[in-house]
């Protein structure tokens, strides 16, 4: 009879020891929070990206925008800015290595398109939507009239996690845990995004000159200013674009111009006949 409650209680343990372990690591780490809010942020995180932070506030930090930043009794401003750069340059090292062993065939240019598409503002804010981080983000601004926060925050929770985590796990993290589940490879090869050079491209071969003017405004409540690129033709304004920055503006204003070829057709035939009209002075003399 003793024998057999042995066995019995081999047999529950076997089943009950992972479980014991995982609870008593979360109340480890439950325990290293003092407030309400760190715990709440800390069951938060761990729901979300499955793994437990050792700086805490590092990874606080990877979520506040600039439009909610502290200012420091130095005057310093502390957001998510410092932590985006870093990790900007991590994001793209774990994806060319990824890229250089998902396409052992490709050429550069072609994995350097793929890179740029993967990591662009746009893709990457859907990213972080379809992975949670807007639950966790801090802002004073609204969403759609910066459309890039949650990208952006995507961005420093890397450069977090390579502080805190180091290289090695934050890169697989990344791949496994985003770029494997989340991003669509083959959607994205067809995926047309580089507007600007397109419109480059054809000024190139239709022998006329394309050219882009910029202007930024402010608009009120908002710490980042808004864009605008107004595309030329052999100087005749074609199109405007607007973005949250230069380089969104202009691909806004090329996608205008570059979403229907008849009209673009239409466009060139037009502007080579206003570009061979003699000028009024001309005229004049």
């Amino acid at each position: 009879m003793q024998h057999l409650w042995v066995w019995w209680a081999q047999f529950i343990h076997c089943f009950t020891e992972v479980p014991v372990i995982n609870l008593r690591v979360a109340l480890f780490h439950r325990r290293r929070f003092k407030s309400e809010s760190d715990r709440i942020f800390y069951g938060e995180f761990k729901s979300i990206f499955g793994f437990y932070p050792k700086n805490l506030d590092l990874y606080k930090l990877a979520f506040i925008h600039k439009s909610a930043s502290a200012v420091l009794s130095s005057g310093q401003s502390v957001n998510n800015e410092r932590l985006e750069y870093l990790g900007d340059a991590i994001i793209d090292a774990i994806i060319a290595d990824f890229l250089f062993v998902h396409y052992p065939e490709q050429r550069e240019g072609f994995l350097t398109k793929m890179r740029a598409k993967i990591v662009s503002r746009s893709h990457l804010n859907r990213l972080s939507v379809q992975i949670g981080i807007q639950r966790l983000v801090v802002s004073q601004t609204s969403s759609s009239a910066h459309r890039h926060i949650f990208g952006d925050a995507l961005e420093a929770l890397i450069g977090a996690m390579y502080l805190d985590q180091g290289y090695s796990r934050t890169q697989k993290f990344l791949t496994e845990n985003i770029l494997k589940r989340f991003v669509d490879l083959k959607a994205l090869e067809s995926l047309e995004t580089d507007f600007k050079s397109r419109i480059i491209e054809w000024g190139q071969k239709q022998r006329r000159s394309v050219t882009f003017a910029y202007h930024e405004e402010h608009e009120p409540h908002e710490a980042s200013p808004i864009f605008y690129a107004t595309l030329y033709i052999e100087g005749v304004q074609v199109s405007e674009g607007r973005g949250y920055s230069k380089k969104e503006a202009e691909q806004n204003a090329a996608m205008v111009v570059l979403s229907n070829e008849e009209e673009l057709a239409t466009l060139a035939q037009n502007v080579a006949e206003e570009s061979d009209m003699p000028s009024v002075d001309t005229l004049a003399r």
